[in-house]
């Protein structure tokens, strides 16, 4: 039994030491080397895409009787006089003006047409992560990232707001991660902030020492219950407690 006892208290004080140590790195996470702008900043100006539910007028110049106002369906696809269905999910309003012409110019003589969307479904993103309230909140124009985060609340204690991340759909789908350092631009000391787009994900991951705390709490506390120990960290930054 003290054999088990000391091999009880040894794993706490290494342990006790590693937390310690996290504590005293905590400063370093700042000069993690942030990702250059242009590597957080999107590639390109964001282009709206058509999306199912949106409202389009379309309307022609010189045949007003095939002027139409419809909804993209769930699948993306609209129907339209003379050329039936067609895809328009998906595109930008000038691809679907471009490829709407093309098909037209089969049945009539030089179309000239305007494609307008009328109504635009709810666009959403979701924040999650070391928030107080994550969930989904609608994308309002010009929205930026720390907004979102004060929308949801605020940050929690535990969060580490240098390392946030926008996941943001690229290219056939692809997650691309964005890092953005929250931290830098409420300080003041030249953080980069951008607009957000519809479906990104704002993740806010929970610090070094919070996490070490969650772990103490969680196995090395469970280890040593049994043995009549009382271990907490979170009160005190993330420094253990123990007593007989």
């Amino acid at each position: 039994m003290k054999t088990m006892r000391k091999i009880s208290i040894l794993v706490a004080i290494v342990f006790l030491g590693m937390v310690i140590g996290c504590a005293s790195q905590s400063s370093n996470i700042k000069e993690v080397e942030p990702l250059a702008p242009a590597q957080i900043q999107p590639q390109k100006p964001f282009v709206y895409t058509i999306a199912p539910g949106d409202q389009l007028d379309i309307k022609f110049f010189f045949n007003p009787e095939l002027n139409e106002t419809i909804t993209v369906r769930p699948d993306g696809m609209i129907s339209l006089q003379l050329i039936d269905e067609i895809q328009a999910g998906g595109l930008e309003q000038s691809e679907l003006d471009q490829k709407l012409t093309d098909l037209y110019s089969r049945e009539l003589r030089k179309p000239v047409l305007t494609v307008i969307v009328r109504s635009f479904t709810r666009q959403r993103i979701y924040v999650g992560g070391e928030v107080n309230t994550p969930g989904l909140i609608e994308l309002s124009g010009g929205l930026t990232v720390l907004q979102a985060v004060f929308q949801s609340a605020g940050f929690k204690e535990t969060a580490e707001p240098a390392e946030t991340l926008v996941i943001r759909k690229g290219e056939n789908d692809q997650p691309i991660p964005l890092r953005v350092d929250l931290e830098a631009l409420m300080d003041a000391d030249g953080g980069s902030d951008f607009q957000l787009q519809p479906d990104d994900i704002v993740y806010v991951p929970k610090s070094a020492i919070a996490n070490a705390a969650k772990f103490m709490d969680e196995y090395i506390g469970g280890l040593l219950m049994f043995r009549g120990w009382s271990f907490g960290v979170s009160q005190n930054l993330g420094i253990g407690k123990l007593r007989d």
